[in-house]
């Protein structure tokens, strides 16, 4: 059974940044591309980011891009998300998102999810 654990969410206010990272469970990361998606209250699932298993390639999704940076190390098995000038509107419960397929879609295994809050 894979396991991803997120960590690094938080309160900031809006301009400041947070760093996101979710580790997974031994061996099961390093072949995997990984992502992160988020979902505020009341509204459905977006896409964030994710970055292939050798960390070559990455995608975003349009309200962050210029500002989030994904990145990994698959030595220690984990994904960062590096947040920059957040806005309000970044507000949600982020997750970290595992698996075989490299797009938008998301693959099988989730985290438990890591609240961010940014206050205006």
């Amino acid at each position: 059974q894979v396991q991803l654990v997120e960590s690094g969410g938080g309160l900031v206010q809006a301009g400041g940044s947070l760093k996101l990272s979710c580790v997974a469970s031994k061996g099961a990361g390093s072949f995997w591309n990984m992502g992160w998606f988020r979902q505020a209250p009341g509204k459905e699932r977006e896409f964030v980011a994710i970055i292939s298993w050798s960390g070559g390639s990455t995608k975003y999704g349009d309200s962050v891009k210029g500002r989030f940076t994904i990145s990994r190390d698959n030595a220690k098995n984990t994904v960062y998300l590096q947040m920059n000038n957040l806005k309000p509107e970044d507000t949600a419960v982020y997750y970290c998102n595992a698996g075989p397929r490299y797009g938008l879609a998301p693959n099988n295994y989730w985290g438990q999810g890591t609240q961010v809050t940014v206050s205006s």
